[in-house]
This record gives C-alpha cells, sequence and structure tokens, in this order.
C-alpha cells in the first residue's frame, strides 16, 4: 500500500471554496472540516450575543468599548489559512483597526454555539486549538441545557471560571462591565 502524501494548505483551501452551499469548511492545523450550515436557533442567539456585546464594547454606548465584535470572521493564520468562530472579538489595544483584508490576528475572546451535531468537534477540535493558538476566553452556549460556560486560558489549559442558565442576568469575564439576561437567548422574555 503506498501512502498519499497529505493535501497542500493551497488545495485545502480550493477545497473550501468549492463546498457546496450550506456547508461551512475550516482549516484547522492542515485539515479541512466540513458541518452543516447552522439553523435557524443557532443564528438567533449567535445575533443576540453580538447585539448584546456590540453596544457596549465595540459602540461604547452604555459600556466601555475597546472592542471588536465580529460575527463569524473569517481568521486566517499558519497552518490554519480559514477558521470561524461563531462570534470573536478583539481587544482595540492589540488590534487597532480591522483589516481591509485578512484578519490574521488572534482574537481576546471567542464564543462557540452548540448546534446539533457539531457539539464533538467544538470541544475535541476547537477547543484545544484555541487554547494552542493562545485565545484567552472562550465562551460556550449550549442552547439545548440553556447554559453559557466561561472558560479563561490559565498556563495553556481552560479554566472554567463559570456555568449560568436558565433565566440568569450576568456578568461574565472579559464583558463583566455590562449585564446580560440569559432569558432573551433562550427567547424568553419577562
Amino acid at each position: 500500500m503506498v501512502a498519499k502524501p497529505a493535501p497542500s494548505l493551497d488545495d485545502l483551501v480550493a477545497q473550501l471554496e468549492t463546498l457546496p452551499q450550506g456547508v461551512k469548511g475550516e482549516i484547522i492545523k492542515g485539515t479541512l472540516y466540513t458541518n452543516p450550515r447552522p439553523f435557524a436557533r443557532h443564528m438567533s442567539i449567535e445575533g443576540l450575543i453580538v447585539a448584546d456585546l456590540s453596544s457596549p464594547y465595540q459602540r461604547g454606548r452604555g459600556g466601555p468599548g475597546g472592542w471588536w465584535i465580529l460575527p463569524e470572521p473569517g481568521i486566517f493564520l499558519p497552518g490554519s489559512p480559514e477558521f470561524s468562530p461563531d462570534v470573536a472579538g478583539w481587544r482595540r489595544e492589540r488590534l487597532v483597526l480591522l483589516p481591509d483584508g485578512k484578519l490574521t490576528t488572534v482574537p481576546d475572546w471567542i464564543c462557540e454555539i452548540h448546534s446539533t451535531g457539531r457539539r464533538g468537534y467544538d470541544l475535541r477540535i476547537k477547543r484545544p486549538f484555541y487554547a494552542e493558538i493562545g485565545v484567552a476566553w472562550l465562551w460556550y452556549v449550549d442552547a439545548e441545557a440553556r447554559a453559557l460556560t466561561v472558560s479563561r486560558l490559565q498556563g495553556g489549559r481552560w479554566l472554567e471560571v463559570g456555568v449560568y442558565g436558565d433565566r440568569d442576568r450576568v456578568r461574565c469575564a472579559p464583558f463583566d462591565e455590562v449585564e446580560i439576561d440569559l432569558a432573551e437567548w433562550w427567547g424568553e422574555t419577562d
């Protein structure tokens, strides 16, 4: 048996660009991963997270400002020329202006929303990758469990600093200056 050579990053990028509509691809550490595009509930939660954080942290309205908050940004790093967290944030002291081209700076914060069939991928592939590249803060949202898990990178490992859920009103690092009503994420209102 003759081993086939591993595809080059250029080959992987070419494969990524030809994925069918409705399929999301990411290249992490030289491997192409594909998943179906998220469904409506996932996208609703993602939009609410962006809304909860953008005004106070990106725009400085009712909060301290000083961040860029982006939904599904394409991030390009050596060996991983395309990965896209659900939501990511950069402190403006590290990323003064958003580039016109590719984002090549590791985010300070990432939020992933567990979707049907993607939970294992998020936990087994993306979580260790985010630690390896030095993301300081990681939020995992589990819509089925109605839970938010907040972790901080410490010594190259994730330290869980809080788990919140249901109808909690929370102030979670690194965005603890503003209260977030988690019930809204699950589609509940008072």
